[in-house]
């Protein structure tokens, strides 16, 4: 018989876990006078503690929420697929009157790299090494609790509605590192409002992407890469103004938000792949 709604027990589990983590973090951070920017790395771990926790408790492997190797072309897909997303958005944001484009930037500060062609595909090369590894690791931290159980929880709720409950839900948990300087450190209080926007239309993709690749991995190689990657947009763009450098020339910014936006466009057009449990892992 086909499951049609989520299971509120485990989801309750899973959100009562992940608060518990979140708090507990930011408690520890005042306590100690740890900022909760320097938590970072620990806090991208909080949805894989919350997700194995309710895996745990419910019986229920980490194989059937999408913890298996999959389909290694639409890994390979999800391992660049934020380069072209992460130059779209540039283009988007150098389009904007006020913004303009740096080539003489230094994408990696300190770090002498060649110029030219040369240097380009030496940047790019060490941003895909970087992020299919290390930022790749933490980035599973996140997205076996939202792409891993949290998608196979509310697979039942179709493509469209479970893209849009896990990125509200990954946007929001973004909001103690935001209200802390996260990304838009002069817009703190609006900048939760626009992460929670840009994970909303990052969101779709990552659900695509994963499902393809019948592989939770999928998800954390794109979100590995798209962090290692993103600084590159705030290298070249150049601008005097805050709000536009940091509300708009950002890959969580309007730019990425458009650029993104397309993506999911892109998805409806063509037809997103179907969403049930089966797809995700073994049952």
């Amino acid at each position: 018989m086909s499951v049609t709604t989520p299971d509120r027990s485990r989801l309750g589990l899973f959100l009562g876990v992940l608060v518990a983590a979140v708090l507990a973090l930011v408690g520890a951070g005042r306590l100690t006078g740890v900022g909760v920017l320097a938590l970072l790395p620990a806090y991208m771990f909080s949805p894989l503690v919350a997700g194995t926790v309710t895996c745990l408790v419910h019986d229920v492997s980490v194989g059937k929420v999408g913890l298996r190797v999959g389909r290694p072309r639409w890994l390979a897909l999800a391992g660049v697929a934020s380069l072209p997303m992460v130059g779209l958005t540039l283009l988007f944001a150098v389009l904007v009157p006020g913004i303009g484009f740096d080539p003489a930037a230094d994408p990696i500060p300190g770090l002498a790299l060649p110029s030219g062609v040369v240097g380009v595909v030496a940047t790019l090369a060490l941003v895909l090494a970087l992020g299919l590894t290390v930022n790749a690791a933490f980035a599973f931290g996140e997205e076996f609790g939202w792409r891993g159980y949290l998608l196979w929880e509310l697979a039942p709720l179709d493509f469209w509605r479970a893209s849009a409950a896990t990125g509200a839900l990954w946007g929001v948990w973004h909001a103690p590192a935001v209200a802390a300087g996260y990304n838009y450190p002069s817009f703190p209080l609006v900048g939760i409002g626009m992460m929670t926007v840009a994970c909303l239309a990052l969101s779709p993709l990552y659900t695509y992407l994963v499902v393809r690749a019948e592989s939770v991995i999928a998800a954390a190689l794109l979100h590995g890469v798209f962090n290692g990657s993103a600084g590159l947009v705030l290298a070249y763009t150049a601008t005097d103004s805050t709000t536009l450098a940091e509300l708009v020339a950002s890959p969580v910014g309007a730019a990425g938000i458009v650029a993104f936006g397309l993506a999911a466009v892109a998805i409806a057009a063509t037809g997103p792949p179907a969403l049930d449990r089966s797809v995700l892992g073994a049952e």
